[in-house]
């Protein structure tokens, strides 16, 4: 792998955990935390996320795209930092 490909790895990756540990974050928040160390989800949350999960992007709702685009525009930020969109 050349150097600017493994930097524009490590970035990518670097971000992608970002994410995750963000929704983490969030989702710890949503729940509870019981007194075994176990962590419950409420009914609403399973709901709401299990419909969301299986809604394609394009039939999710203009909130739930704009998050979406909001989180795709910090892939494009590193991209363009590695200048593989042509982006300035």
């Amino acid at each position: 792998m050349k150097q600017g490909q493994n930097w524009l790895k490590e970035k990518l990756a670097n971000l992608a955990h970002e994410q995750w540990s963000g929704w983490m974050e969030y989702l710890f928040s949503k729940g509870e935390f019981n007194k075994d160390g176990t962590w419950t989800m409420p009914k609403w949350a399973v709901e709401r996320w299990s419909q969301q999960m299986k809604t394609p992007y394009s039939e999710l709702s203009k909130s739930e795209q704009d998050s979406d685009r909001s989180e795709a525009d910090k892939f494009l930020a590193v991209m363009g930092e590695h200048k593989i969109l042509g982006l300035k």
